[in-house]
């Protein structure tokens, strides 16, 4: 085998949880195949440089190995090399979310009276 559509590889791969999550974030825009925005039917093939945005982490991709099945997380880990500054971005990312927590992040729902009030306080 050597393509498989982008939506069945990216899940294969496990950047999406579901192949219509896949499908529904190659529709939109959020992984681009070689830089270029792409549809879900488009087939990717080893050599291949994508860009993924999950909606929590983005990943710059190298393709290595081809599969539309979804196997294991080692498996799924041979499919592809992340680059270098994807890598270091990533670690930056992690790093500033370590260090400063948003205050919205911890609320679920809609406020409470004392969440606003934190809120308020720490936006003025």
């Amino acid at each position: 085998m050597d393509t498989t559509r982008i939506d069945k590889w990216c899940w294969a791969a496990r950047f999406f949880k579901t192949r219509s999550q896949a499908t529904e974030a190659v529709e939109r825009g959020r992984i681009r195949l070689n830089g270029e925005r792409t549809k879900p039917a488009h087939n990717v093939k080893a050599g291949d440089r994508l860009e993924v945005d999950n909606g929590a982490t983005e990943w710059e991709v190298l393709v290595t190995g081809i599969a539309d099945k979804r196997g294991s997380a080692a498996i799924a880990a041979t499919l592809y090399q992340e680059t270098e500054e994807s890598i270091a971005r990533r670690a930056a990312q992690a790093e500033r979310h370590r260090l400063f927590r948003e205050p919205s992040a911890e609320i679920k729902g809609r406020p409470t009276k004392r969440d606003r009030r934190l809120l308020d306080r720490s936006s003025s």
